[in-house]
């Protein structure tokens, strides 16, 4: 037992994050209820009553959705009555995304649906909704005022981004069906014959702060497939949002899609092929890292079967999937992903939520990635606390009691058939192992978008470079993380450098930042541009020496 003790007290990052269940005692008690077959639910972190704490907004399917007021000391609230979201039990919802899409300073809700509970046989079903937030923590129906009523469809999950850079966020909505006949019940390869039942997904411009346009076609994005949602994301590096969409039966349809945003154009181009990103697959979430820590962007994409670990040979190169060398090689049925460094060693592990199609209500156990260092990872969920045998979907990470490091929300379905061996409900995980420093970054913009949302921070430490990206939802399965980035800093107790670029390209660069704090950075009007150099006191001092010889010249 003291040779125990001592090991610990001289390796203690060497051991992965342990996790307690705390479902129970932190009061939740939540179970996503489907209409038919395997859809839904999402999970969105939030600040709505912008305590400090983080709350989180669940979506209930066929019954309530909740609305989980963090109360500060490790348990969570429903205060969905009264809160101005009751529209919701008109729908069958299915995922949630946030922003300020008004930049009135409170964060609105985008919510997704696939039908009206008293029509739920008719397809295209029903609208997608939002909700404005206010000052006194309540939400308002802004549904038609941004021209989102019309917009009937069968919508799995939406995301929030800036693609034209102007501040206010943009959203991208992914959808399944056009049209469809049977009970979603039995959806199998031998139901989907075709393309002839995908849909358009929807991308809307935000025009300032007043209404939603699609302009999927404008922008050459206009594609059909079983849409699952997707994710913005700088996967090039050039300081703009590009869109990564999600696609269902990706072998029997249209494959998952990735178009390069071409700012300042008004346009997208499908490089998805030229990646190898064009995955035929049964794509149903991606989750959004850089866990080699060589300054390029990678992707974990959930799967029936064998999920993909799509990494970055070198800018420009097409992506490699390294699921095999990695040890992620298992079958499974994986929907929500979330990347973060749960144990602050320094480098990012990764959770993968799983769960049967429901009905066939086969138990499987969750994933938890242990970065291992050297493209290596080991499963260890059964062995720290999160390897539940529920029917998982969304799954969210999230600082839950402010102490440091992150915890797990884990959305559970019901399950459709009887006698299903486990019980599947929508559980917390608190995190109770990570034993190093750490340090969370939050931004506030002034001309980019208010919360960050397409910005970056990399934070430079003991020879380590680790990058994070401001969610904007669409991550993990129908669901968005925190928008405050986290890191974890090992034995360092102070950062050597934090790195913002915001999307668009302007930087702002911190040094000696102390660990074990909420650093909160608010945007530097003008800044440098993104390639580090500042071009423009070059140009300045040129037209200064040419002013001095001109003026030489005339005397």
């Amino acid at each position: 037992m003291r040779y125990f003790s001592l090991l610990l007290l001289l390796f203690p990052l060497c051991l992965s994050a342990q996790f307690t269940d705390i479902t129970d005692t932190a009061g939740l008690n939540h179970q996503f209820r489907v209409l038919e077959g395997m859809f839904g639910g999402g999970a969105c972190v939030i600040d709505f009553n912008q305590d400090g704490f983080e709350d989180v907004y669940v979506t209930g399917g066929t019954v309530d959705d909740q609305l989980l007021r963090n109360n500060g000391d490790g348990t969570l609230t429903n205060v969905f009555e009264g809160s101005g979201l009751e529209l919701t039990r008109r729908f069958v919802t299915q995922g949630v995304s946030g922003a300020d899409v008004n930049r009135d300073g409170y964060i609105d809700l985008l919510v997704t649906t696939i039908t009206a509970r008293d029509s739920a046989r008719t397809i295209p079903r029903a609208r997608n909704l939002l909700f404005l937030g206010q000052a006194d923590g309540t939400f308002r129906d802004g549904t038609d005022a941004f021209g989102l009523t019309d917009g009937y469809s069968f919508s799995t999950g939406g995301s929030f981004g800036d693609f034209n850079i102007d501040g206010w966020p943009d959203l991208f909505v992914g959808n399944y069906f056009i049209g469809y006949e049977g009970e979603l019940s039995v959806i199998s390869d031998a139901t989907i014959v075709g393309a002839n039942q995908t849909a358009y997904d929807y991308l809307y411009l935000n025009e300032g702060g007043e209404r939603f346009v699609d302009v999927a076609k404008d922008y050459k994005a206009y594609h059909r497939g079983f849409g699952f949602g997707g994710v913005f994301t700088d996967y090039d590096n050039d300081g703009d949002q590009d869109l990564i969409v999600n696609n269902d039966f990706g072998y029997k349809a249209i494959p998952s899609i990735v178009y390069e945003n071409r700012f300042p154009r008004k346009e997208f181009r499908d490089v998805s092929e030229k990646l190898e990103l064009d995955l035929r697959i049964n794509a149903m979430g991606s989750a959004v890292g850089d866990p080699n820590g060589d300054g390029l962007l990678d992707y974990y994409m959930t799967n029936i079967r064998f999920n993909r670990f799509m990494v970055q040979a070198g800018k420009g190169e097409p992506f490699e999937n390294k699921v095999k060398e990695a040890n992620m090689n298992f079958v499974s049925i994986s929907w929500g992903a979330n990347w973060a460094d749960f144990d602050h060693d320094g480098d990012l592990d990764l959770f993968v939520s799983n769960g049967d199609l429901n009905p066939n209500c086969v138990p499987m156990a969750n994933y938890f990635f242990d970065n291992l260092g050297g493209g290596k990872f080991e499963d260890v969920a059964k062995t720290n606390g999160t390897g539940d045998y529920g029917i998982g979907r969304g799954s969210v990470a999230f600082d839950l009691e402010n102490d440091g490091d992150l915890d797990l929300l884990v959305v559970g379905q019901q399950a459709v058939l009887p006698n299903y061996p486990v019980e599947s409900i929508t559980r917390l995980f608190r995190n109770d192992g990570a034993t190093g420093n750490w340090l969370k970054v939050r931004l506030r913009g002034l001309t980019s978008e208010l919360n960050g949302l397409g910005s970056r921070v990399t934070v430079f430490s003991d020879g380590r470079q680790m990058i994070r990206e401001v969610d904007g939802g669409g991550s993990s399965h129908l669901s968005q993380n925190s928008p405050i980035v986290h890191f974890g800093l090992g034995t360092s107790e102070t950062a050597d450098s934090v790195l913002i670029a915001w999307n668009g390209g302007k930087e702002q660069l911190l040094t000696e930042v102390p660990a074990n704090q909420l650093l909160e950075v608010e945007e530097i009007p003008g800044g440098i541009p993104r390639s580090g150099f500042p071009w423009w006191v070059v140009g300045l001092i040129a037209v200064v020496l040419l002013g001095s010889g001109y003026l030489r010249w005339q005397r």
